[in-house]
């Protein structure tokens, strides 16, 4: 047992007794959690990611990435720092930092030098201001330091994890009272009360499937998910045409699978509504048995689509850059992967082709980064021409870019292709300082079941780049059409 550190103060019970009303601590990991920890953990580009609950003598992990759940004593712990600051907080080398050498094994293993977090915050119910139960924490084990953007997105990402939270203890609380509405008639209808004001706030309704009677029972905030006046007629076939043909089959499965082997579901779907706007929705659904027989299906449907729709942004602003506006160099290495597995496979071609921009630096020191920047974007704009065939455009940092063609056409026959690309990058760019000529140095690689590592993709389509720079910029060089294989010599992948 740990010993608490912090004195009880009104401050710190209130605190304590929101974090005890989301009944998270010592829970199964959830989906949900999981899945905003890797969120963040792509979002800061660090290998650890954690969401933790402060309680009164421990911090406690409910779900992380890059590392087991770990609990360890608040005194050690580096996110009670960030419950006692609640802001962000962010500590680029805890190595310089020495209050801090005794948090979380740093004196013994000096395994952690970089850490940032920031405060989740929680309500006992709406009429109290909600408090710091936790943090959202990133962790590495480099010194570094984020920019202003990536501690917005975290304290998005904070204010996501109090939603899921508020949400996933409404639904508790919801489902209870369900559970429990069949007391007296008084005691009823308070509950009902407080079930429809939690199914409101939290978005969800509850339902219940008659396996007998092949029959369906909504509540009230099931129709108001379905933009359904209450009472609407309502059958099996009709509650699943509001699910489009792909997730129709998910649900009819499900509730398959659940009659037959009693397990339960639990998943997210696409969905849409009587008016026809498009929602994203999860579905919890459990068997119901009478004398050890299946009688019927009980479960809610709670609308997700906002929390859906800002980790979808965030995930496509966590892969995209933000100057061009087209795929960063962690976005290429994933597609890359995946195009040359698809290419082994033979399930499609692939031709590597990166590109460096001639003389931007010189554009930089005489025009300044704000023409830079306009340049960069011209570039962008042009390898997402269409004659590209939506070849995947990635901007690799500086002045370094890369494209990975998978067309069949362009494929078969990538000089013509190139050879049009590298007379666009010439074409000047207009500018608030006027028109600037630029042009761009071009190598190329084919796919060969040869090239067994991503690296040794780059490397051929960087030797190809380094031998047109060296003999004229402006130009492009095929792999294939060199006369030598360039070895280590040449500038690494």
């Amino acid at each position: 047992m740990f010993e608490p550190i912090v004195p009880p103060t009104p401050e710190e019970e209130g605190r304590q007794r929101a974090l005890d009303a989301q009944a998270l601590l010592d829970t199964p990991r959830e989906a949900a959690f999981d899945a905003l920890v890797r969120i963040a953990a792509e979002v800061l580009d660090v290998p650890v990611a954690m969401l933790t609950l402060v309680d009164r003598a421990r911090v406690w992990t409910k779900a992380s990435t890059g590392v087991d759940r770990i609990e360890l004593p608040r005194a050690n712990a580096l996110c009670d720092v960030t419950v006692a600051n609640g802001d962000v907080v962010e500590i680029s080398d805890l190595l310089s930092e020495p209050q801090f050498a005794d948090r979380m094994g740093l004196t013994e293993h000096h395994q952690i030098r970089f850490y940032i977090g920031a405060p989740v915050t929680a309500a006992i119910d709406h009429d109290v201001e909600p408090r710091v139960i936790g943090t959202l924490c990133g962790i590495d084990h480099q010194p570094r330091t984020l920019t202003a953007r990536q501690q917005e997105q975290l304290r998005e990402l904070a204010v996501i994890a109090g939603t899921l939270i508020a949400a996933r203890t409404s639904a508790h609380q919801a489902m209870t009272l369900a559970e429990s509405a069949s007391a007296g008639a008084q005691a009823l209808r308070r509950q009902e009360r407080t079930f429809h004001q939690a199914e409101r706030l939290a978005m969800i309704g509850s339902w219940r499937y008659s396996i007998v009677d092949n029959t369906v029972v909504w509540s009230e905030g099931v129709y108001r998910i379905h933009e359904l006046d209450p009472g609407s007629p309502l059958t099996v076939e009709t509650a699943l045409d509001y699910y489009p043909p792909h997730a129709r089959a998910v649900v009819s499965d499900a509730l398959a699978r659940t009659i037959e082997t009693g397990e339960s579901f639990n998943f997210e779907v696409d969905f849409v509504t009587a008016r026809q706007r498009p929602l994203r929705v999860r579905c919890i659904g459990e068997v119901e048995l009478e004398k050890g027989r299946p009688v019927a299906v009980t479960g809610l449907i709670q609308d997700i689509t906002e929390r859906y729709m800002m980790e979808q942004s965030l995930r496509r602003s966590a892969a995209v850059d933000e100057v061009t506006r087209i795929g960063n160099r962690a976005a290429f290495n994933r597609e890359l992967e995946n195009a040359m597995a698809r290419a082994r496979l033979g399930e499609a071609p692939l031709t590597l082709v990166l590109i460096d921009l001639d003389g931007f630096k010189a554009i930089n020191d005489t025009h300044g980064h704000l023409t830079g920047d306009d340049v960069l974007r011209a570039v962008g704009r042009r390898l997402r021409a269409p004659y590209l065939a939506d070849s995947f455009a990635a901007r690799l940092g500086g002045d370094e870019f890369a494209l990975i063609v998978t067309d069949p056409a362009i494929c078969a026959d990538p000089a013509p292709t190139i050879e049009r690309l590298t007379g666009d990058l010439k074409l000047p760019v207009h500018t608030g300082q006027g028109a600037i000529g630029m042009s761009g140095t071009i190598g190329y690689s084919e796919f060969s079941p040869l090239v067994t590592s991503t690296r040794e993709f780059i490397r051929r389509a960087d030797a190809a780049l380094y031998e047109a720079k060296r003999l004229e910029r402006g130009t492009a060089r095929s792999y294939s059409g060199l006369r030598f294989r360039p070895g280590v010599t040449t500038r690494a992948a």
